[in-house]
């Protein structure tokens, strides 16, 4: 029978407790802006993300296990492990400079690609709560099982990445919408479809690197699934085999319920 629990689960629930308290610390800092560094995907490191990737890297060598890491700061870390552990220290970063409720920590434990993934743990750095999945066992939030939510286009709400580098897709998605929310945390907005709180979840820009990075989806997707919900690319075009690289991007189309993605074109949504 499939488990929700494995072994690795402690390991991360502790990583994720001890970025808890370094982001929390580091809040307060009149430096947490400062940019440190380029990452290895070719945008600004601030300061507080640093702080963050370090922390995950310390944990790690505290734990003794010997996974490999792929981070947007610091790029692919071999460690001599089979398993690679997808991270990203701080999803939402600009929320978290500007005091907004909405980051987390990602950790997704696997091998080459996201259908690789093995284990999906997403922490909420504002309320503590912690998502996470076993491939196979289902989804949890602090240990109480989730599920998805039945489409229902009179109660609709659905989360769209907007902005001026929106596509006409996700500008019409938001136009057809009954309800809309933009939150700027892919995790964070990926496990609210998953939990039931929005119908489904679209990132969709004017350009390839612009897209998402598999760093921000390789845990919540895992929970997404395993909570019953769907995810794609823009064109329905599966996400299985988006291979585990920090240079590879994508727009992402998430659903709760496969009857919304099954008559989302029809009806104009995409």
């Amino acid at each position: 029978m499939p488990s929700a629990y494995a072994p690795e689960l402690e390991v991360l629930f502790r990583i994720c407790a001890a970025v808890h308290g370094v982001v929390g610390q580091a809040m307060t800092s009149p430096h947490r802006a400062d940019v440190v560094a380029m990452g290895a995907d070719g945008t600004p490191t601030e300061s507080i993300d640093r702080l963050a990737e370090s922390q995950v890297l310390a944990s790690l060598e505290a734990e003794g296990v010997d996974w490999d890491v792929l981070s947007e700061e610091a790029g692919h870390v071999s460690r001599g492990g089979g398993d690679l552990l997808v991270v990203d220290p701080i999803d939402g970063s600009h929320n978290v400079l500007r005091g907004l409720p909405f980051s987390t920590v990602s950790l997704a434990l696997g091998r080459t690609n996201l259908g690789g993934v093995k284990i999906g743990v997403v922490h909420d750095l504002h309320r503590g709560t912690t998502y996470w999945a076993v491939r196979g066992g289902g989804a949890f939030r602090d240990g109480r099982p989730i599920r998805t939510r039945p489409w229902d286009p009179k109660a609709e709400i659905f989360y769209v990445n907007l902005g001026r580098h929106a596509t006409e897709t996700a500008v019409r998605l938001a136009a057809k919408g009954r309800r809309i929310r933009s939150l700027g945390c892919a995790s964070f907005e990926l496990l609210m479809v998953a939990q039931g709180g929005a119908d489904a979840y679209l990132f969709d820009n004017d350009t390839t690197g612009r897209n998402l990075r598999v760093t921000d989806i390789a845990a919540a997707a895992l929970i997404l699934e395993e909570s019953g919900g769907g995810i794609a690319n823009r064109a329905r075009v599966s996400l299985a085999g988006l291979p585990l690289e920090i240079g590879q991007r994508t727009s992402v189309l998430a659903w709760g319920d496969g009857k919304f993605a099954d008559a989302a074109a029809e009806l104009g949504y995409l």
